[in-house]
C-alpha cells in the first residue's frame, strides 16, 4: 500500500482512546510565557503555550483579500487584524501555481509548482519577508499552508523523479485516487528521498524565513509517521505551531497542535437548518471528550475557504442565526477561526480559480469579532490547550431547544446562553447569580425557576462579577 491511511471513524460513534503523550510537549511547556527576542531587523516569537491558550487564528486569502492581491495590501492591514485578537495568521498556500492541466484562468492555489519560492502574482521574497516581520512585530504569528499530499504538473519533480509519484497500471503518474483533483499529482510516501525532500522545503521556510508552523492540507492522506518525523526536526529549529486539515485524534498525538473541528462545524450547519437541535450539540461536546486529550486544541469556525466557496456563505448556511454562531465559536472549547472578509460581513462566495476581491465595509460582525477576540484574550475561562477552563451543561426547561453552558478557570467564569431555535421562547435555567452581560455592559440576574424570554437565535454571554 501506498500510503497508511489514518481509519475514518463513524460520526456516531464514541469511544475513549488512550491519553497519549504529544511529542515536543514538554518543549512546548517550557515556554510558558512568549519570548521575544529584539534584533535590529526582526521581532522573533517563539510559540508558547500561552499563545495556544487565548488565540484567534485568521485565514488570509492573499489573492482576494485587496483589489491588489498581494502580500504588500495585505500587511497594510495587519494592525486591523491584531485588533481583532489574531494571534495567528494561516497564510493560504504562496507558492507558485501550475499551469499545466490548471482550473480556471489562474489556477488552484493547491497545485503547486515550486516549494521553495513564491508565486510572483503576490509579490516578492522580501515582500513576503516584510510580511512576516511586521505580524512579529504585532506579535502575531505566521503559519504556511502546506501541500504535502500532491504537487502541480509542471513541479520540476515530475520530469526530474517521477519515482516520487504514484503511478497507474500503465505506468503514467496520476492525480489523487477517488478525488476530481485532476490539476494535481499525487506524491507515492513509499519513497524516502522524497520524504526527505519535503522535510527539507519545509525545513527552509521555518529556518530561513522565520516562519511559526504550518497548516497541512489534507493531513489525514499523508502518512502518520512522516508527520512526527518532520514536525520533531522542526522543533529543533524552533518550537512551531502544527495545524492539520483533518480531526483525528492519531494526528494530535503524532506532531500537530490542532485539528478541525469538523464535525463541530456541521452540527453549527444543521442546527441552523433545523436537522439538529441542542441534544446534538451536547453529544459532540461529550463525543470530543471521549476522542481527545485535555491539551488536544480543534479549530472552530463558521466559514473558511473551501466551505465559502464550495457549500455557501454563513448567511446562505447558517441564515439569521450567523451571529449566534460566530459568538458561539469563541465561547465553546476551541480556538475560533476567522476567514478573510468575514470582518466585513461578506456575503459572496469568492471565486476560487479566478480573482475577486473583498469589500472592506465594516458591519456588526468587525465589531463582535472585535469584542470576541479582546474577551478569548484575556479571559482565562475561555483558555484552551494544556491546561483548558472547564466545560460544564446547565440544564434549563428547554433543553432541546436552548444550550447553556459555563466556562471556568482560576475564579474566572463565563456563561453562554443561546436559543438555538427560530422560534421565540420562554424557559427557565437551573443556575443562579448575579452577571455582567459582556456585549450590552448591564447586569443580569439569573434566578432559578424566574421564566427569561429569548428571540430567535438570541444568545447572550454573561460574565461574573
Amino acid at each position: 500500500m501506498k500510503k497508511i491511511f489514518i481509519s475514518i471513524l463513524s460520526l456516531g460513534i464514541v469511544f475513549s482512546c488512550g491519553k497519549t503523550e504529544k511529542k515536543n510537549t514538554a518543549e512546548k511547556a517550557d515556554l510558558v510565557k512568549e519570548e521575544v527576542k529584539e534584533t535590529e531587523t526582526e521581532t522573533i516569537l517563539s510559540v508558547s503555550d500561552a499563545m495556544m491558550e487565548n488565540a484567534v487564528i485568521y485565514e488570509a486569502n492573499i489573492r482576494q483579500y485587496s483589489e491588489e492581491g498581494s502580500f504588500n495590501a495585505f500587511t497594510k492591514d495587519i494592525p486591523v487584524l491584531k485588533q481583532l485578537g489574531v494571534k495567528i495568521l494561516w497564510i493560504m498556500p504562496i507558492y507558485p501555481i501550475s499551469t499545466t492541466k490548471s482550473k480556471g484562468s489562474l489556477g488552484s492555489y493547491y497545485a503547486i509548482s515550486d516549494y521553495s519560492k513564491v508565486n510572483p502574482e503576490f509579490g516578492t521574497i522580501e515582500d513576503f519577508r516584510n510580511l512576516v516581520k511586521t505580524a512579529h512585530d504585532h506579535g502575531i504569528y505566521v503559519i504556511l499552508d502546506w501541500v504535502a499530499n500532491h504537487t502541480g504538473w509542471d513541479h520540476h519533480w515530475i520530469k526530474e523523479h517521477p519515482e516520487y509519484y504514484t503511478k497507474d497500471k500503465k505506468g503514467n503518474i496520476t492525480h489523487t485516487v477517488d478525488t476530481d483533483w485532476t490539476d494535481v499529482a499525487d506524491l507515492n510516501y513509499d519513497s524516502k528521498e522524497m520524504r526527505e525532500e519535503m522535510k527539507k522545503h519545509m525545513m527552509y521556510w521555518v529556518k530561513e524565513e522565520g516562519i511559526d508552523g504550518f497548516r497541512c492540507d489534507v493531513a489525514g492522506m499523508v502518512p502518520i509517521d512522516f508527520w512526527k518525523t518532520t514536525t520533531e526536526e522542526l522543533n529543533k529549529i524552533k518550537p512551531v505551531f502544527m495545524l492539520a486539515e483533518s480531526w483525528e485524534p492519531e494526528l494530535l498525538a503524532n506532531g500537530f497542535d490542532m485539528g478541525y473541528a469538523w464535525d463541530t462545524h456541521h452540527k453549527m450547519n444543521d442546527i441552523a437548518k433545523g436537522k439538529a437541535n441542542v441534544i446534538d450539540w451536547d453529544k459532540r461536546m461529550k463525543q470530543i471528550d471521549s476522542l481527545y486529550t485535555k491539551e488536544d486544541i480543534l479549530m472552530n469556525f463558521t466559514s473558511n475557504h473551501d466551505e465559502n466557496s464550495w457549500n455557501g456563505t454563513v448567511k446562505e448556511r447558517m441564515g439569521n442565526a450567523s451571529e449566534m454562531f460566530a459568538a458561539l465559536s469563541y465561547v465553546a472549547p476551541g480556538m475560533p477561526l476567522i476567514y478573510s472578509g468575514q470582518e466585513y460581513d461578506m456575503d459572496k462566495r469568492l471565486l476560487f480559480f479566478e480573482k475577486d476581491t473583498i469589500l472592506k465595509n465594516k458591519g456588526k460582525f468587525f465589531t463582535l469579532y472585535e469584542k470576541l477576540g479582546k474577551l478569548k484574550n484575556s479571559n482565562p475561562a475561555l483558555h484552551g490547550g494544556k491546561k483548558a477552563a472547564s466545560y460544564h451543561k446547565i440544564s434549563t426547561s428547554e433543553d432541546d431547544k436552548v444550550l447553556a453552558f459555563r466556562r471556568e478557570k482560576d475564579n474566572h467564569q463565563v456563561i453562554f446562553l443561546a436559543n438555538m431555535t427560530k422560534e421565540t421562547l420562554k424557559f427557565t435555567i437551573e443556575y443562579e447569580g448575579v452577571f455582567q452581560d459582556y456585549l450590552s455592559g448591564e447586569s443580569v440576574g439569573i434566578i432559578p425557576n424566574e421564566k427569561l424570554q429569548f428571540s430567535p437565535w438570541q444568545y447572550r454571554i454573561l460574565i461574573k462579577k
